[in-house]
């Protein structure tokens, strides 16, 4: 069986692209396309030849890669893929329009629909120019959302990362998909049943992670608190927070394995789609306050794993902050939870028997 393994741009490395590297990894005959490849911005695919499109010979587009949008889909649809048997898809947008045989499988791990096309607003509110552009990029956008309604129907099967992203695909796309939550390294991690006195938030300081909501809780509480991670929102929030928040900056994974181990809890308070922070604090034995909504109702047990608070509040996680304060954790068990449900191998049994169901063969070429 001749595999494809699509990715929509390898530019950076995100949560998308780490779920694409478990990909390479696992099928390390298939042949490797995307849209534009930047080897020093991305996943290590060694010496793996990568196939791209047109775009790569833009100049400056690895870098400005979001300003050709809508040249994404005809970059795609020109990629010839009439000979694989199967095309495993990895796309928060573009890759999922690429053709196929009529006899081929074509699966999409669908980490979101394309998120600046259907939620516009939450997208650019970043971009502080937008508000300048928007009536031009509202009709450049309502093009594409009609592209890639009809593009999205080429996937024979969607999995999705959690059930608010299934939610969304049949909502917008109008396709069934399957939930199997992305996986994490749990190697990678270090456990530890000896915790520290401090709580730990990790997260890029941009507005949606809501760390404001954080800041403010620990000001009022003054207990202990270590953010990790930089952007854009730090400045402010330094200038909130009080004596007992420390901000560590961009920390080395090293680093970040000790923090994460020796935590009292790890606070979240972004509405995440999926979210791999509280799956990587449960596989340091370390339990989870966070928001609850988005992708923690998948992985997360109340009472067991963490405590969820119901509004992005402080005053709601301060009640919550309380809560998990009056639990008797069982660290072994929470980091048995990660490692039951969200490692490498529970990912790809899950995949592999879907694959094998869809496909109706078993799947030697592993």
């Amino acid at each position: 069986m001749k595999i494809a393994l699509v990715h929509d741009y390898l530019t950076q490395r995100g949560g998308a692209e780490r779920v694409f590297e478990l990909l390479c990894k696992r099928y390390p005959q298939a042949d490797i396309f995307t849209s534009l490849y930047n080897p020093e911005k991305t996943i290590d695919l060694g010496e793996r030849i990568i196939n791209t499109t047109f775009l790569q010979k833009i100049p400056g587009a690895a870098k400005y890669f979001r300003l050709l949008a809508p040249l994404y889909f005809p970059a795609f649809r020109s990629l010839n893929l009439q000979d694989y048997d199967l095309i495993i898809s990895s796309s928060t947008s573009f890759a999922k329009a690429v053709q196929k045989n009529p006899q081929a499988l074509h699966i999409c791990f669908c980490h979101n629909v394309t998120r600046f096309l259907w939620d516009t607003q939450t997208y650019l509110r970043e971009y502080g120019d937008y508000r300048y552009f928007a009536p031009l990029i509202e009709k450049i956008f309502q093009l594409m959302r009609n592209v890639d309604l009809k593009y999205s129907q080429e996937p024979d099967l969607y999995i999705a990362n959690s059930t608010v992203v299934a939610r969304r695909i049949q909502k917008i796309y109008h396709k069934q998909a399957i939930v199997v939550n992305y996986p994490i390294d749990t190697s990678n991690f270090n456990f530890s049943d000896q915790k520290d006195e401090y709580y730990l938030a990790s997260a890029r300081m941009i507005s949606y992670k809501r760390l404001d909501v954080i800041v403010e809780a620990f000001n009022w509480l003054g207990w202990h608190l270590l953010i990790s991670g930089d952007g854009p929102e730090q400045a402010r929030l330094k200038s909130k927070a009080l004596s007992n928040i420390e901000f560590v900056g961009h920390v080395s994974d090293a680093r970040r394995k000790d923090l994460f181990a020796q935590a009292k809890s790890i606070i979240v308070a972004a509405l995440e789609d999926y979210g791999l922070v509280p799956v990587e604090a449960n596989a340091s034995g370390t339990p989870v306050i966070a928001y609850g909504a988005g992708g923690v109702l998948d992985t997360q047990i109340p009472g067991k794993t963490g405590v969820f608070f119901k509004r992005q509040s402080p005053e709601s996680l301060q009640v919550a902050l309380l809560e998990a304060r009056g639990i008797s954790w069982n660290y072994e068990n929470i980091r048995n939870h990660a490692v039951n449900n969200f490692s490498e191998q529970a990912f790809f049994s899950k995949v592999e028997q879907i694959i094998e169901q869809t496909c109706g063969v078993r799947q030697s070429f592993i």
